[in-house]
């Protein structure tokens, strides 16, 4: 085969042989690792095996793609680099960058695989491990509670690395009052955190949420990027649980594959639903290697922002918005072909407008990466002026964009018949054939493009969509805080005082 990109590999059967000697992990091997028991539980019944439910088994599938994908020989140099202490090849979304070509090359192998997606899938392998690569590269600020939390953590992120594993996050208190810190709820263990401390590890209870993609990873990584107060430091913790930790349920929001009838109608649906999951947790046991920060406000908030953990994340996250961008203007461009609207003026205008709020990003993201620093340790960091410049617009471009997709298209995504059994009838099919083709198109080709515009802009899985990219780097008076923090208003100040300077004429 000569495969070279997601997108081939995606359409075709080929995949790397099993128990092949790299050590790799393949999508079999990745599969059967989640049927684990761990405890997941939709329309009040616990899930006997994710990889089989159909809220989640072609989700699954989807995911095991990825790993099928970096494994895969045409793409083995992208997708991977050697361990440093296995010498084996490992995927490339754990290497800790110190040149800004591996910089680059990390944000290109995330491009292969939210290609994979289309971009729709948002909690990919790479995300978190980006965050653990920031965490292993600076170990000392989680050393600053005690040397054996920087050893963890390290030792955490080499077993990740070295497995090849997938790990989520759940870092943000759930929403029962948020005028009130944690310590001050009406019971102190409805934010997860510590209730027992033990010679062999502590205990939490508690709920969290959002662990997006918890249904289909390997670990839970345990934390808080909310602002903590004093009073909260059983809440300031950093720990890293396997998914089938008993004591820990998983409440996946409304699975939307289960209201994907086929996946001609509804092509994302069935197949690109991450789920997004709220945790809950009784007495959840975790052993101290397990354990990186500790009842500590001030390493639970520099986690985030005294390591690259928080750039390497969403340069990540950046990379995966791109391809979705692309990916909805590749959309819109195939619609106006078929209904012959191409040449309008006014359709080419908002098209050129879609182009440059796409290319922005994509410049952007670059950016990140030639504006990148190296510090002390020859670590490379992103450039965090850029990534939250993007970070702070995404919220605007993003319902900017799908509101554009709905203006070119007109009433095409909802002129459709009900269903692909309206093109299948005797009955029905003369009528569909003659009236719902384009120009230049067939009608079951139109059905196909519209309804995964439809899936796209208007479905249950369209829709979160839109929620998640609006939200995705939270609130966005916080993504914006984030800009004011990193922008250099001291240049920009300086000629305001140098004008003001000037000799009197």
């Amino acid at each position: 085969m000569n495969a070279h990109t997601a997108l081939d590999l995606i359409a075709s059967t080929d995949t790397p042989a099993a128990g092949s000697s790299d050590g790799l992990r393949r999508g079999d091997d990745y599969l059967r690792a989640l049927n684990d028991g761990r405890e997941v539980y939709v329309d009040g019944e616990r899930v006997k095996d994710v990889t089989r439910h159909p809220a989640f088994a072609q989700a699954a599938q989807s995911a095991a793609r990825l790993f099928d994908t970096a494994a895969h020989p045409s793409l083995r140099e992208r997708m991977t680099y050697t361990s440093p202490t296995s010498g084996k090849p490992v995927m490339r979304a754990y290497q800790i960058p110190t040149s800004l070509d591996d910089l680059r090359t990390k944000r290109l192998a995330s491009e292969v695989w939210s290609e994979g997606s289309f971009g729709m899938m948002g909690r990919t392998p790479d995300h978190v491990a980006g965050f653990f690569c920031g965490y292993a590269a600076v170990p000392e600020v989680f050393a600053a509670g005690g040397k054996q939390f920087g050893d963890n953590v390290v030792a955490f992120y080499e077993h990740l690395r070295e497995s090849h594993l997938w790990a989520t996050y759940a870092i943000v208190p759930p929403q029962i009052d948020r005028s009130k810190p944690g310590h001050k709820q009406s019971d102190p263990t409805l934010y997860a955190g510590v209730v027992k401390e033990r010679d062999d590890g502590i205990v939490i209870s508690g709920a969290q949420q959002l662990a997006t993609a918890g249904v289909l990873s390997d670990y839970l990584y345990l934390s808080c990027i909310h602002p903590l107060q004093p009073g909260d430091e059983n809440y300031a913790i950093g720990v890293a649980l396997p998914m089938n930790a008993p004591g820990m349920r998983l409440y996946p929001r409304r699975p939307y594959a289960l209201q994907a009838t086929n996946g001609f109608d509804y092509p994302l649906s069935s197949r690109f639903d991450e789920t997004d999951c709220f945790v809950v947790l009784k007495d959840v046991f975790v052993p101290w290697e397990k354990v990186f920060i500790y009842r500590n406000t001030e390493i639970c908030r520099d986690q985030w922002w005294k390591t690259p953990s928080h750039a390497y994340g969403n340069l990540q996250a950046q990379a995966r918005y791109a391809t979705k961008l692309r990916f909805m203007i590749g959309l819109v461009k195939r619609m106006n072909e078929m209904t012959g609207n191409e040449a309008h003026p006014q359709v080419q205008v908002q098209m050129g407008e879609m182009a440059a709020m796409v290319q922005l990003v994509e410049s952007m993201l670059e950016a990140q990466e030639t504006k990148a620093s190296i510090d002390a340790n020859g670590v490379v960091w992103p450039c965090k002026k850029s990534l939250y410049a993007v970070m702070a617009l995404q919220s605007e471009f993003n319902p900017r964009m799908v509101d554009m997709i709905r203006e070119l298209t007109g009433a095409a995504m909802i002129s459709l018949p009900s269903s692909l059994k309206d093109l299948d009838s005797p009955e029905t099919a003369g009528d569909i054939e003659r009236f719902m083709r384009s120009a230049n198109t067939d009608a079951r080709s139109r059905m196909a493009l519209m309804r995964m515009a439809w899936d796209f802009v208007g479905t249950e899985f369209g829709n979160r969509s839109q929620q998640y990219e609006k939200f995705y780097g939270g609130a966005s008076f916080l993504v914006k805080q984030n800009m004011y923090r990193a922008y250099d208003f001291k240049r920009a100040t300086s000629m305001v005082d140098a004008a003001l300077d000037l000799p009197p004429l």
